[in-house]
């Protein structure tokens, strides 16, 4: 199988696949940033090219990254992968399905009409209306950006005053506002991650901080999800339409459990470590399978 990756050089990832794949697959490394498209109506071809790599030539294109860019990259990035799947390429995750998941206001709209318990969420632009989402959510909120991942730009406010400030200066940028409750925790929360009709999990603890995420120091644990998390996991990243995506989910107090967040282009590094698991080879079989089954279908 030939396999593009949308990666930086150096990544982890890259680098992980590249050992699993062995002399199996050929792994190449691609950048977001060097993406070109060509349409021709004479001959009726179009081309998608990242450098001198012909993706069209290749089996797979795996998304690994989403660097910035400003709003005409990224839709026309989105634009050449949607070409791609729909000329046969299997992609992953698919592109609409990374629009979903990497903007917080529409994946948390496409979890809750999948019936899925969300934290109660505000988005809004300007700072008079984000102060009347503050008080409605009780005045203690976590203000995340509408893009991003990892637990990056996210803080906790229960101060009126200090939300002032932090809404003003969000508002000043012309950027959106976006709020959710503060759920109340015992420090740990769920990642599971999703590979088709396969989802492993782990517990993250982290009793020095709100935040649960590896990146900022929580602790990893194997956890043996029961079917309830597993079909909630599903339920998630079909929501999104993510085949392979991470699920985070936090138990409450209570032990009533949020679905906060699907990410469309999660990581394994922490999860094989702590499951002992080698991810890369799982993720190369599972696409492999994709790959076959689209050239059946083709025939």
């Amino acid at each position: 199988m030939r396999l593009a990756v949308l990666a930086a050089p150096d990544s982890w990832y890259l680098n992980d696949l590249r050992r699993a794949a062995g002399s199996r697959h050929e792994v190449l490394c691609v950048p977001f940033e060097r993406l070109t498209a060509g349409l021709d109506s004479s001959t009726r071809q179009r081309r998608v090219q990242a450098a001198e790599c012909d993706l069209r030539a290749c089996d797979a294109v795996l998304v690994r990254t989403m660097p910035p860019g400003s709003l005409e990259q990224v839709v026309f990035r989105m634009d050449a992968l949607g070409s791609l799947a729909e000329a046969g390429t299997v992609v992953i995750n698919p592109p609409r399905a990374i629009e979903a998941a990497v903007d917080k206001y529409l994946a948390s709209h496409k979890l809750q009409s999948a019936g899925l318990v969300t934290p109660r969420t505000w988005v809004c632009q300007s700072l008079g209306d984000a102060l009347e989402g503050f008080r409605d959510l009780g005045g203690d909120v976590v203000v995340k950006p509408v893009f991003g991942g990892e637990g990056r730009g996210i803080c906790r406010v229960h101060d009126e005053s200090l939300a002032w400030r932090v809404f003003s200066t969000l508002a000043q940028l012309r950027s959106v506002i976006y709020l959710q409750e503060y759920i109340p925790h015992n420090g740990f929360d769920i990642r599971l991650l999703v590979l088709g009709e396969r989802v492993f999990a782990m517990r993250r603890v982290n009793p020095d901080d709100w935040r649960t995420n590896v990146s900022r120091g929580a602790r990893a644990e194997p956890l043996v999800a029961d079917q309830r998390l597993i079909e909630t996991a599903r339920r998630a990243a079909a929501a999104i339409g993510a085949p392979f995506a991470g699920v985070d989910i936090l138990p409450d107090r209570n032990g009533r459990e949020f679905v906060l967040e699907v990410n469309g282009v999660p990581g394994w590094k922490a999860l094989a470590a702590t499951l002992q698991l080698d991810v890369a080879a799982e993720l190369l079989d599972y696409i492999e399978s994709l790959v076959s089954d689209r050239g059946s279908a083709g025939g």
